[in-house]
């Protein structure tokens, strides 16, 4: 940060004890240009030296901590209604028989690759933060640090599971943005666009599958594959929803006001509300498009951050595949990334936390060829990895925060510099220049200077007579070189 901000941050977040200090008039005014200490005359009249506080905490707007506050809310209704779940779950092996082979399935399951499985969800994770890191990489003055994007995708990772329609996970994202510095428009806008992204790489990802397993989705379900088409078309309409709002702001704000306008006069929307939505419509539609618009300009950004996506959603979507060769059984890597891909859209269409009822039955139907009699100890550990691990994961790393305050593009530059610098080094002290590089600082190439002869200067001794020889021999080649011209 500049000196300014942080003067700005220091007058903002002060205590009115010192606010009432700094306006009292007993002190002497302080000269222009002076830094440091405050200086205030004490009893004696000697000088005496007071210490300025900063505080380092960062703003965060009350609508976004109330909004994280009610997603906390959520997910404690969440928990109930998951345990309710769990219940019937269990009471629906009990009636129908299943218990024996659920138990003997578990008991013969290679732990080594339910490990894998977990190591490559904890990927799906990396992914994630390394998806957000390239999209705020190119800002210099970014104040978002690389444990601030930790928190913020965990905050994803844990409301995306524990909230209706993942719809309490961009407000516990927006809030972990402002409190680590950023604006509220601004982190509006990241989230946003990296929520568009994440969304067109599920659409992506499954029209990339139906390409290379159409035929066996058809062979194996038949018309029923009908249904998959269904979810991929309604991805594409979710995805070009969010791409019309980006690209078109003003008719999407012209159709967005006369909605809200109809609903207010009918009394279908309340006031409140409708202050809300209209305020949102207004001010945050073209924030986003914007924002898009910006990112949509660095194009190789925007499709290594599509690349990286891709390699998360593909970390999730291999689980059934770990899972499956746990119990011994052959498996198709590609069918099962397909079919997980496939199930995540199902999931995602069912408006309930987690997608209960649609993980349960997706699971069941596109799967059942491939586990048999492992079908519901596999739902079970299916589930457990990618639903109730993420979940105790990424608890405890949402309170996560940087603290250096500097920028993750400084930082990158200043690491790509001193790499240069240990590559281009020749070994043990090194040169000068290397050395420099080396440690990330200012670069300075030394001035060969001729070496001057002993005594030059002094107009006495060896050093004198050899200089007025020089200048002797040099006028005498001058006066040669002008007779022979004269000839």
């Amino acid at each position: 940060m500049s000196d300014d901000v942080w003067s700005a941050v220091a007058e903002k977040h002060d205590s009115p004890k010192a606010a009432a200090a700094a306006k009292a008039p007993s002190g002497p005014a302080k000269a222009p240009g002076t830094s440091g200490a405050a200086k205030a005359k004490g009893p004696t009249g000697a000088a005496k030296k007071v210490a300025l506080k900063v505080s380092a905490v960062r703003s965060v707007s009350a609508e976004d901590r109330a909004a994280d506050k009610k997603s906390l809310g959520q997910v404690r209704k969440t928990v109930v209604f998951l345990g309710a779940v769990a219940i019937a779950y269990a009471l629906y092996l009990v009636f129908s028989g299943q218990v024996d082979e659920f138990v003997s399935s578990l008991a013969g399951v290679d732990l080594s690759w339910i490990v894998a499985g977990v190591v490559c969800f904890l990927f799906y994770y990396v992914f994630g933060i390394l998806a957000y890191v390239l999209s705020v990489a190119a800002d210099p003055d970014c104040p978002v640090g690389i444990r601030d994007l930790m928190s913020v995708e965990a905050s994803g990772v844990f409301f995306m599971r524990l909230t209706p329609n993942s719809a309490g996970a961009p407000p516990a994202q927006i809030f972990r943005l402002t409190r680590a510095g950023m604006s509220a428009g601004a982190a509006s806008a990241l989230n946003f666009t990296r929520t568009i992204i994440y969304e067109t790489g599920e659409g992506v990802f499954a029209a990339i599958m139906l390409l290379f397993c159409g035929g066996y989705f058809y062979e194996t379900f038949g018309d029923v594959t009908l249904i998959g088409l269904f979810l991929f078309g309604f991805k594409v309409v979710q995805v070009g929803g969010f791409i019309a709002l980006c690209l078109l702001p003003r008719p999407v704000m012209a159709v967005g006001n006369w909605a809200l306008r109809f609903a207010n006069r009918r009394k279908w929307l309340k006031d409140d509300k409708y202050e809300k939505y209209y305020e949102v419509v207004n001010t945050q539609v073209m924030e986003f498009s914007r924002a898009f618009k910006r990112a949509a300009r660095n194009v190789p950004e925007m499709l290594a951050t599509m690349v990286v996506t891709l390699l998360q959603l593909g970390c999730m979507y291999a689980l059934p595949y770990f899972v499956l060769r746990s119990f011994g059984e052959p498996a198709d890597f590609l069918v099962c990334l397909a079919s997980g891909s496939m199930l995540e859209l199902l999931v995602n269409a069912v408006p309930l936390p987690g997608g209960a009822g649609g993980a349960e039955v997706g699971f069941a139907y596109l799967f059942k060829g491939m586990y048999g009699v492992h079908l519901t100890a596999g739902f079970v550990i299916w589930r457990a990895i990618e639903y109730l691990l993420p979940v105790i994961i990424a608890a405890p790393c949402m309170g996560l925060r940087s603290t250096s305050g500097e920028s993750i593009n400084r930082r990158a530059k200043r690491v790509w510099k001193r790499l240069r610098g240990a590559v281009g080094g020749k070994g043990g002290s090194g040169s000068g220049r290397g050395l420099g590089r080396g440690r990330g600082g200012v670069t300075v190439k030394p001035v060969a200077k001729k070496k001057a002869p002993s005594g030059a200067g002094t107009g006495t001794g060896a050093g004198a007579s050899d200089v007025e020889a020089r200048i002797a021999a040099g006028k005498a080649a001058a006066a040669k070189k002008k007779a022979q011209k004269g000839a």
